[in-house]
């Protein structure tokens, strides 16, 4: 099977084959990331704090594994679309070998500074402890989800969304059942709390990753790995890298916002320390499915602008937009509605509980808009434009919100914060429109 459906399919049911699948997919993973941070919360609050403190060098890991990955996708698609299948193989296999060598430093890297990072940010012996706990288990599984990663996107730039909406599944449900089980001991299994959490998570992956090569073995792909591509190619490396490191550095970029933030919150009180976390974790089960719908158009926006479908590349970005808006305005929608129920999930403190509707709330009212710099920087990335995505980032995660959140805050106390999130979303997409409109000037 080849991949030319990708530019003869009409444009809205190939998005929406391609998309649905990855929103599935999102969706479960977000229901995952929930229902782990339920069952954490109900060990202590202070689980969820250090839950919440170790978040952004997980979150650092999922970046640099993600990111490559999405240059893995952009150069694989793009060579397919221009019918050059040797340099999307060589692209492939040196893909898999970066991506190993990746995992292996990213498990020692993020295992010796866990200790000292969680410090930084709190006082509390015990709940830098539980989040130390967590991390050495979590974090030995960074080799495992690096590959899983890679193979992500090595179907999903060939157009077998199905393989990878099914792996995914198969971890998010795995981890899922693991969770009650491993935290709280069912069975002949004893209860291990925290640790018990970081298990639950890191077997999901295994299962992910044995799953795609399982799949990988029986089904070929019109992609191949071999050791005949390893030959030496700095070009193929440099585009690797080229869009791969801006991608990385797109979502590596929330990290460095929420330590930032945290800090902020942190001289007020550690329950707004609680209620970021909390809120992170549910934006997830927004911006994921959102994601889902941006991850199938980035194989089909990369592979028609190599194929130098220019009229269809426009009006996949249009469609794209408009799909993702739909979602973000449906989430705007169930946090104005649902916050108290949503916070209360987490937390049964009543001070954290309203905080956290207040919070919920306020930033919500960004969500609608940041749909134009989500797809701009997902479709610039797909073709190929990895700069110019991060610029996008850079304004949404460090240039307007760090500044707004650390001003706002001194003159309103934390509901300045929330409202640092709106106000950056509003600015962001008007820069995105425009970067994407001068990044892309096809006929």
């Amino acid at each position: 099977m080849d991949a030319k459906f990708m530019k003869e399919k009409p444009v809205l049911p190939l998005l929406t084959t391609m998309a649905l699948p990855m929103v599935i997919s999102m969706l479960v993973n977000s229901l995952y990331n929930i229902v782990d941070s339920y069952f954490v919360a109900q060990i202590s609050e202070d689980a969820m704090t250090a839950l919440s403190l170790v978040y952004p060098v997980q979150n650092l890991i999922t970046a640099i594994a993600i990111g490559f990955g999405v240059g893995i996708n952009a150069v694989i698609s793009y060579h397919l679309g221009a019918e050059d299948t040797v340099t999307a193989n060589t692209a492939a296999t040196h893909g898999f070998v970066l991506s190993a060598l990746h995992g292996v430093v990213a498990t020692v890297g993020s295992i010796a500074v866990t200790p000292v990072f969680l410090r930084m940010f709190t006082s509390s012996g015990h709940v830098a402890g539980l989040g130390i706990r967590y991390a050495r288990i979590a974090f030995a599984f960074s080799l495992v989800v690096m590959m899983s990663l890679f193979f992500e996107k090595l179907f999903q730039s060939v157009g077998r969304m199905n393989i990878t909406m099914v792996s995914l599944l198969c971890g998010c449900i795995t981890n899922i059942v693991l969770d009650p089980i491993l935290i709280f001991g069912l069975g002949f299994f004893p209860a291990m709390g925290i640790e018990g959490a970081a298990w639950a998570t890191g077997i999901g992956q295994v299962v992910t990753l044995v799953v795609y090569l399982v799949v990988y073995v029986a089904r070929p792909l019109p992609v191949h790995l071999g050791r005949k591509y390893l030959i030496r190619n700095k070009t193929i490396d440099f585009k690797l890298y080229a869009v791969g490191i801006p991608a990385a550095l797109n979502l590596a970029l929330p990290s460095l916002l929420v330590s930032c933030l945290n800090a902020l919150l942190a001289s007020y009180a550690q329950s707004y320390v609680v209620i970021l976390g909390i809120y992170y974790k549910l934006q997830t089960f927004l911006y994921l499915p959102a994601n889902g719908i941006v991850q199938g158009m980035r194989p089909i926006i990369g592979y028609n602008f190599g194929a130098r479908e220019y009229k269809r590349v426009r009006k996949i970005y249009d469609i794209t937009l408009c799909m993702s808006g739909v979602i973000m305005a449906f989430g705007t929608v169930i946090c104005l509605i649902a916050s108290k129920q949503l916070i209360s999930l987490f937390t049964t403190n009543m001070a954290t509980i309203t905080a956290g509707q207040t919070a919920l709330r306020i930033i919500s009212a960004g969500f609608l808009v940041s749909a134009v710099s989500v797809t701009s920087s997902g479709a610039l990335e797909g073709l190929g434009k990895g700069t110019q995505s991060l610029v996008i980032s850079l304004f949404r995660y460090v240039v307007i919100i760090i500044p707004a959140a650390f001003v706002l805050c001194r003159l309103f106390g934390p509901v300045g914060v929330w409202n640092a999130f709106w106000i950056t979303e509003v600015i962001t997409a008007a820069v995105a429109f425009v970067v994407y409109r001068k990044s892309v000037q096809i006929r």
